[in-house]
């Protein structure tokens, strides 16, 4: 199962790095989005699958799951949320004040 959330991972990771490539600001931002699953995915993926009771001290069971993985996932999806809505709105203002999403016309020449 491991290799196959492997292929999966790379799959979302090649599909971003396109979307980041792109000359749209919000092809950049879907790719930034895309790009934080893909971590995500990875983060519980290297993790492993562990069986186990919660980490509880009066259970007395032989093995106990670790929270940490998904304690940093969960921090990641809150940061990554916040980020995307930043981005959002900086791409938004971006079109108000230039009138395109273009990053080529963005960039502006020497001459300026």
């Amino acid at each position: 199962m491991e290799i196959l959330m492997s292929i999966v991972i790379g799959i979302i990771f090649a599909v971003s790095v396109y979307l980041l490539l792109a000359g749209n600001i919000l092809r950049v931002i879907l790719g930034t989005l895309i790009l934080s699953h893909g971590v995500h995915l990875l983060l519980i993926t290297m993790s492993e699958l562990q069986r186990g009771a919660p980490p509880l001290l009066n259970l007395g069971a032989e093995g106990f799951a670790d929270p940490l993985p998904q304690a940093l996932v969960l921090t990641a999806i809150v940061i990554s949320f916040g980020v995307t809505a930043f981005l959002l709105v900086l791409a938004y203002r971006t079109y108000k004040e230039h009138k395109t999403d273009d990053l080529e016309d963005l960039r502006g020449s020497a001459d300026e």
